[in-house]
């Protein structure tokens, strides 16, 4: 019998999420909450802060990212040089838009979220961004993530994933058995 009841390879495995940013409804702060928490892997029954179980994250269509309010007149974007003097550049979220694209914008706010330890570089590497629909990541994506909370058609409980990671991962155990 298994003395760890539940953390099994089939948990710990990394799903891709796609999220197309130009469709969804959400505003950026909300988009990168859900965004972080799927990095993060919090979603996943045995998440624990010192595991890095998160899952992979596409954010497709990120030059149609929707801010409130005036942010991008106001919002503004922080760094230093190290140069003692004149080291001190800021730029405004629509500078920063029109430099950088959307997604630079939406990697920074999803930077912010994560916790500030030595897995933040880790996970925010596993945030593939891009500026239109079209992304190299096709044959990885195991589910669409249409709304955050709410079922949607194309939104895959995670019953249903862990179903298709197990049929996945039996179909692999018969072609390795297969070649034996």
């Amino acid at each position: 019998m298994s003395q760890v009841i539940g953390r099994t390879n089939l948990a710990f495995s990394r799903a891709w999420h796609v999220v197309n940013v130009g469709a969804d409804s959400r505003s950026l702060g909300r988009l990168a909450t859900s965004i972080a928490v799927t990095l993060m892997g919090k979603h996943k029954p045995v998440y624990h802060p010192s595991n890095d179980c998160g899952d992979y994250v596409v954010a497709i269509g990120c030059n149609d990212l929707r801010v409130t309010g005036n942010k991008k007149d106001q919002k503004m974007y922080y760094k230093h040089t190290t140069r003692p003097g004149k080291g001190f550049k800021q730029m405004n979220m629509e500078r920063v838009l029109e430099k950088f694209g959307g997604g630079e914008v939406l990697r920074r706010a999803v930077s912010g979220m994560l916790p500030k330890n030595r897995l933040r570089d880790v996970r925010l590497a596993r945030l593939k961004v891009f500026e239109g629909v079209h992304h190299p990541y096709k044959k990885n994506i195991l589910m669409m993530e249409a709304r955050s909370n709410r079922k949607g058609p194309n939104v895959l409980q995670y019953g249903q994933i862990e179903a298709q990671m197990r049929n996945m991962v039996d179909k692999a155990n018969e072609q390795t058995n297969a070649l034996v």
